[in-house]
Parts: C-alpha cells; sequence; structure tokens
C-alpha cells in the first residue's frame, strides 16, 4: 500500500492537525507518514498510526522526498507558510521539484487539501 506523507511548518501544524482531525475516517485507511513534531502533534490528537521521521529542517523532508523517488508515496498534504522565510526552503524546494518530477499530488493548504481527497475518494 502506498503512503501518504503529511508536513506542516511551524505556524500551519494546527491547521494541519485540525484539517486531519476533521477527516480522520479518510486517514485511517492509508499508512501514514510524517516529519517528526508534526507526526507527533497528530498522533496526539488523533490517535492515528504515523511513522515518523525526522523534523523537516534535520532531514524529515528529505526522508520523505526518498520515499517519493522509490515510488512509496500516492499524495503529500504539506500545509506550507508562504509568509515566513523557512531556513530549509531548499529542503522544501527539492520536496516539491520530486513530487512534479514523480507526479504526486500535493495540497498546500486546506483548499486544496479538500479537492485532493474528493479526488483519492473517486478512484
Amino acid at each position: 500500500m502506498k503512503k501518504i506523507a503529511l508536513v506542516a511548518h511551524d505556524r500551519k501544524k494546527d491547521e494541519l492537525v485540525d484539517f486531519v482531525k476533521k477527516h480522520k475516517e479518510f486517514f485511517s485507511k492509508y499508512s501514514l507518514v510524517s516529519t517528526g513534531t508534526t507526526g507527533g502533534r497528530i498522533i496526539q490528537a488523533t490517535d492515528l498510526e504515523i511513522i515518523r521521521f525526522q523534523s523537516g529542517p534535520i532531514g524529515g523532508d528529505q526522508q520523505v522526498g526518498a520515499l517519493i523517488a522509490t515510488d512509496e508515496i500516492e499524495a503529500i498534504f504539506f500545509f506550507r507558510d508562504p509568509l515566513t522565510s523557512q531556513p530549509h526552503e531548499p529542503d522544501v524546494q527539492a520536496l516539491i521539484r520530486l513530487c512534479d518530477v514523480h507526479k504526486i499530488p500535493v495540497a498546500t493548504n486546506t483548499a486544496t487539501a479538500d479537492f485532493l481527497i474528493k479526488g483519492m475518494k473517486a478512484l
């Protein structure tokens, strides 16, 4: 089974946690992976099983990227903060680039995440 990745910048973690809680039934049907802090917060709020990687800035984004490159990721819900500079922006760009190369859908906010879920449910 392919996995869904859950990632969020610091100022978007609450938003992603709330989104996953709202769609817990959907996410419960998938194998989930996440960067460290984000995954821990989602687990606390939902009791979903999530494989946690390192925190994004210390390699977690790249660990998710490795799964994309090996065709193990079906979709990414990456709630990005467009108004705050990220010290690990090159890692973020590399992750988004891998999604483009491997044709992996990425939801970067609640609006695109809602559409992605609707599309995945229709498959």
